[in-house]
């Protein structure tokens, strides 16, 4: 299950919003004609579970006096990984499981992973972040600028340019973030720099995973091993120099709720889901659908979120929210106009 460079890079770019717990799946795309039935329910389970990671991330920082982000992230990685485990052992024996290889963990090799797993983290730690301090209808805006930043380390990094209309999508974006967060009727600093740094190491990910994949054999489920096991290890000395275990064991009274946990791990199932979901979408749809789908449901996540959360939106921040959505979309168009140019 090889990659290019390119589909690597458009994983990464169409649905920032919803990172998955687990490296996004690194596999070739096959146009093939496929049931209408199966394509839909592909979307669907995708639709169901992206929200879900959103919305219950946020529920647990903000709507369960449990503020403690870098513990959240932490736990619902080891949930992430015992599924891992399970998935591919069950893959010995049974050919629906069978997409997942058999766990590896190889010193030498995880060397070699672990820069990857340190942006990562990062990654992973800022974005739950940023759901703890702004509204969900805010959080695309406030994360919107990773496509800004996949182009800046693109040119920096693989000294590769960008063409004229995908500069313009990232005008276009830049305008909604600046809009939005005027507008912004709850604005947080706090908020606001965990979403720029999120964005930053969301769009360093997705470069550092193209230049990792060859040392797992450009296999995404490999890379799942190392990077799951080895973001466990670098970041509980964060949760425990932190202060946030400490206060955890002392004050929160979260802990000895039974239900908490079921949310906890739930949310930390749908993270492991949505890798399962991205890999259905390149298997079973077109580049244009996932253009579509990640756009699509930026929409949805935002109108839902002023529904159930009930967020003011002042004129303003609406602006800023439809430029950002609309500029993100524009810009998979033209990203998705240029594969098609060069296959």
């Amino acid at each position: 299950m090889a990659s290019t460079k390119n589909d690597e890079i458009g994983l990464s770019e169409r649905d920032e919003s919803s990172q998955s717990f687990l490296p996004s799946p690194a596999t070739q795309r096959q146009e093939r004609n496929h049931p209408l039935a199966l394509i839909a329910s592909v979307v669907i389970f995708y639709f169901v579970i992206s929200l879900s990671v959103v919305f219950l991330n946020k529920i647990i920082m903000s709507g369960s006096d449990f503020p403690y982000a870098l513990f959240v992230t932490w736990y619902q990685l080891v949930v992430a990984l015992v599924l891992l485990l399970g998935w591919a052992h069950l893959g010995k024996t049974n050919r629906l499981f069978s997409i997942i290889p058999p766990y590896e963990f190889d010193i030498n090799i995880a060397k070699r992973v672990a820069p990857l797993t340190f942006v990562y983290v990062m990654m992973l730690a800022l974005n739950n972040l940023c759901l703890k301090y702004v509204e969900v209808t805010f959080y695309q805006v406030a994360r919107s600028l990773s496509i800004n930043f996949t182009i800046l380390f693109t040119y920096l990094i693989l000294g590769k340019t960008t063409s004229a209309p995908a500069l313009v999508a990232c005008v276009i974006v830049f305008l909604g973030f600046a809009i939005g967060s005027y507008g912004e009727i709850n604005f947080s600093w706090p908020g606001v720099f965990y979403g720029v740094g999120s964005s930053a190491f969301v769009a360093l990910y997705g470069i550092y995973v193209q230049k990792t994949l060859a040392v797992v054999d450009n296999n995404q489920w490999k890379l799942l091993h190392y990077n799951t096991t080895l973001a466990i290890i670098f970041l509980f000395p964060l949760v425990v120099f932190s202060g946030e275990l400490y206060e955890i064991l002392t004050v929160s009274e979260a802990i000895y709720d039974f239900g908490f946990w079921m949310l906890m791990t739930l949310t930390g199932i749908t993270g492991f889901g949505i890798n399962i979901a991205m890999f259905l979408q390149v298997k079973y749809t077109s580049a244009l659908t996932n253009t579509i789908c990640g756009t699509a449901k930026a929409c949805v996540q935002t109108i839902l979120a002023a529904m159930i959360f009930r967020n003011p939106i002042s004129d303003l921040n609406a602006l800023g929210i439809l430029l950002a959505l609309f500029g993100s979309g524009y810009y998979g168009w033209v990203r998705y106009q240029e594969r098609q140019a060069r296959s």
